[in-house]
């Protein structure tokens, strides 16, 4: 386990590795912690509300290495569900378009996970912070308006299927910046034919960073009591 830092040191330039909680944004998480050590602090990519896991925040001078931090390739787990789609391709929007899916045979999935490894072109999800016309995508989905998504290259280093719990997929990918993992899960269950959606998703690794060395928000706050400065010393 990597030594964590105390407020001290980060209010001069250090790296603060956040397991961001279920349904929090990643700017909640940030700017909580950027309130308790009244510091500079900024973070390099973000999770989705209904993803959890690591964030890497740089504070003080270290903001300055953010954008290396950015191009770092990263780990996720997570559920895929098969028999429906999504508009916003996860659970932020209901289900809908239901198919069978107890045709899926599990060599059928682990055949499937050949199309999505390696270098592939990938179609952002139009319920994602990209911008289109000067706007995000987002903001124009959620209007009603029609957006077309532009095919992008992404590289899908590792794709491993974990368990197969019909109609629950469970799955580790190691992937580079700029993957939408919704985006995969949706490509998959097209291919499958059946449909499918992001159930779950938990991001693990940035580069060598691991979720393991992380703390949630409220216990970083925690750690950092003046009560607790002793033995911050020692971690």
């Amino acid at each position: 386990m990597q030594k964590r830092p105390t407020a001290a040191e980060l209010k001069k330039g250090g790296v603060l590795l956040i397991d961001k909680p279920y349904k929090w944004t990643s700017f909640d998480a940030v700017n909580s912690l950027k309130i308790a050590l009244r510091a500079k602090i900024g973070h390099c990519g973000t999770l989705d509300p209904l993803a959890t896991g690591l964030l890497i925040c740089c504070t003080g001078e270290m903001t300055k290495q953010i954008s290396g931090y950015q191009q770092l390739p990263k780990e996720y787990t997570g559920i895929f569900h098969l028999g429906a789609v999504t508009e916003t391709y996860d659970l932020e929007s209901e289900p809908k378009d239901e198919k069978r899916y107890d045709y899926v045979t599990e060599a059928q999935v682990h055949n499937a996970v050949k199309e999505f490894t390696g270098n592939i072109m990938q179609v952002p999800p139009a319920h994602s912070a990209i911008k289109k016309d000067g706007k995000r995508s987002y903001d124009l989905a959620r209007a009603g308006k029609e957006v077309v998504m532009d095919a992008r290259p992404v590289t899908i280093g590792e794709f491993e299927i974990t368990a197969i719990k019909f109609p629950e997929i469970h799955f580790r990918v190691l992937c580079s910046t700029g993957t939408y993992i919704r985006s995969l899960a949706h490509d998959f269950g097209q291919v499958l034919g059946c449909g499918a959606y992001l159930q779950e998703l938990r991001r693990t690794k940035i580069g060598n960073f691991d979720v393991q060395d992380a703390l949630e928000p409220n216990q970083w706050r925690e750690y950092w009591k003046p009560s607790a400065s002793a033995g911050n010393e020692q971690n």
